[in-house]
């Protein structure tokens, strides 16, 4: 505990200096050539073989192999902050390249509608920027703490830390890095292990029940556990109470602040709620805008109903919304965001409603575009949260977060300008997201009243398990989560993790955690190093 107060201090101590600015020249001309490799790796990854992966820390190491350059003009990227700017513009640009922009235009397209895809990609690059600017205005709220675990992000820190700092943490550093990949090498799911040391107790033992129940529910008991809807049913009842539950802690709290005697002296977490209620509005409002101009864009309301078309766009703007937050709430706890299927969920209550198949295919494209980039902000927060001393100086943090904003949106924009001009050619060779073809099937089949009845029927349990955690774990969204993916290993990893945890904590002492938290963040580094260069090779060879 001693080393983690003398590293906040002497960080503390650092934030007094200026923020490096994302804007420099030097900054923006390494954030830009970043981000255009990490979009074309992105969607390349994507179309090949499905997946996208992590790039945050190629950013950070590139900037680090520049600092050891012994000239002037990249004596700059010396600085964790700068190395920091890096990791978030490759990382924003790879997401949001692939998951945000190249997944749900490939929807129209697969489905028959190829005139769509041009007002699709205006709207989802809308929906891309205005997610990022949220996680950036709710991070730090009751929501979405900076505290939480957001594991990514602080595998990221504990890197540029270690390679910063040298020392004891350098080689903890290194040999979790070696443990994720020999792990990952031996076929074994490194990351569950590394965010399970990381993540909060009950959390992780909720999202490895999902898990394990997912992958053993039925070879065991002969349950189709995806077959009969319920991860689905559980996600959309603990979403709602999610919902409500912030909704809530937005109410309470200002009524809380508005009784306070002396507002200017009302605690931070007043401030991060007003924040909270002050963004929600702020969100609502942009992703009806977006919602509307898709509906138009596209040309879908010429098959509607003007009661129909005020239905899709309220449909579409509550959709996006509780999507992202959804998101954003898993990859806090787990490490990982479920948006695939979750934009299913919601693409299956579409077709429930009674949407046409037009209306659908803007619908799923629309909700898979929300909660990417917010969850991959929030990691890229957390990291600059860690780096800057934990909030030690909260002016510059403040600062930091806006330069973190500034290098995230250059991603975004370059981005948008690689899907735009490479999407083409894409599409010409038969290579889309191959979710999509999921999406369009899904369209096709419809979905019957059984279907509905067992969503709503296992909304219930989800639910109760979401009330019963309370806001603070999200148990019943966790739970969902795990039942969402269907990778039994995973689950075994994750409770080995927590074994691992609570071992060393009883041997070594709470003030001990920061070691643990590096050495987490080592495994978690390594799992991701492995997965990006297998994948490139596999995408390669494809």
């Amino acid at each position: 505990m001693g080393q983690q107060t003398a590293e906040i201090t002497a960080e503390g101590q650092q934030a007094h200096e200026r923020h490096p600015r994302a804007l420099a020249f030097n900054n923006l001309i390494l954030t830009i050539i970043l981000s255009v490799c990490g979009a074309m790796i992105g969607v390349q990854l994507l179309s090949s073989i499905g997946i996208t992966p992590s790039t945050s820390l190629i950013g950070a190491l590139a900037a680090m192999a520049l600092a050891r350059i012994p000239m002037a003009m990249f004596s700059g990227y010396r600085s964790i902050h700068a190395q920091n700017l890096a990791q978030t513009s490759i990382s924003s640009a790879t997401f949001g390249a692939a998951n945000t922009l190249f997944l749900p235009i490939g929807i129209p397209y697969v489905f028959g509608l190829p005139e769509m895809v041009l007002p699709m990609l205006a709207g989802v690059a809308m929906a891309l920027l205005l997610d990022a600017w949220l996680l950036y205005r709710m991070f730090g709220t009751p929501a979405f703490p900076a505290t939480n675990p957001w594991p990514p992000g602080v595998a990221a820190a504990e890197a540029i830390k270690a390679g910063d700092s040298g020392g004891k943490q350098a080689k903890i550093l290194i040999g979790g890095l070696a443990v994720g990949v020999i792990g990952a090498i031996l076929k074994f799911p490194m990351a569950p292990f590394g965010v399970a040391m990381l993540g909060g107790l009950a959390a992780m033992i909720a999202f490895a029940g999902g898990l394990l129940t997912r992958g053993y529910a039925e070879p065991l008991l002969g349950i189709d556990v995806w077959g009969m809807y319920i991860p689905h049913g559980m996600m959309i009842g603990a979403g709602l109470v999610a919902l409500v539950q912030v909704a809530r802690a937005v109410l309470r709290s200002s009524r809380a602040a508005m009784a306070a005697q002396e507002p200017h002296s009302a605690d931070e977490d007043a401030e991060g709620v007003r924040r909270l209620g002050r963004s929600l509005r702020a969100g609502a409002i942009g992703y009806l805008v977006i919602a509307m101009l898709l509906a138009f864009g596209t040309g879908i309301y010429n098959d509607m109903s003007l009661a129909m078309l005020l239905a899709f766009v309220i449909f579409a703007t509550a959709a996006a919304f509780v999507h992202e937050l959804i998101v954003g709430i898993a990859a806090m706890h787990s490490g990982w965001f479920p948006a695939f299927a979750v934009a299913l969920i919601t693409l299956i209550i579409g077709i429930l409603v009674g949407f046409p198949p037009e209306a659908l295919v803007v619908i799923a494209g629309f909700s898979a575009a929300t909660g990417p980039a917010f969850a991959d902000m929030g990691y890229d927060l957390k990291t600059g949260f860690l780096l800057r001393g934990r909030g030690a100086d909260p002016a510059f943090e403040m600062e930091g977060r806006r330069q973190q904003l500034i290098a995230g949106m250059v991603g975004f924009v370059c981005a948008i300008v690689v899907v735009l001009l490479s999407y083409q050619g894409f599409f010409a060779q038969g290579k889309t997201a191959p979710i999509n073809a999921a999406y369009v099937a899904a369209i096709n089949a419809g979905v019957s009243m059984e279907t509905a009845m067992s969503l709503m029927l296992w909304a219930i349990p989800g639910a109760i398990i979401q009330i019963l955690g309370g806001p603070p774990k999200q148990l019943g969204i966790m739970v969902a989560t795990g039942l969402l993916i269907n990778f039994a290993m995973a689950g075994w990893m994750v409770l080995a993790g927590i074994i691992c945890k609570l071992v060393f904590l009883r041997v070594a002492g709470p003030e001990k955690r920061d070691l643990m938290e590096v050495f987490a963040g080592g495994v978690i580094a390594g799992d991701a190093i492995y997965s990006f260069f297998n994948s490139g090779f596999r995408a390669i060879n494809k």
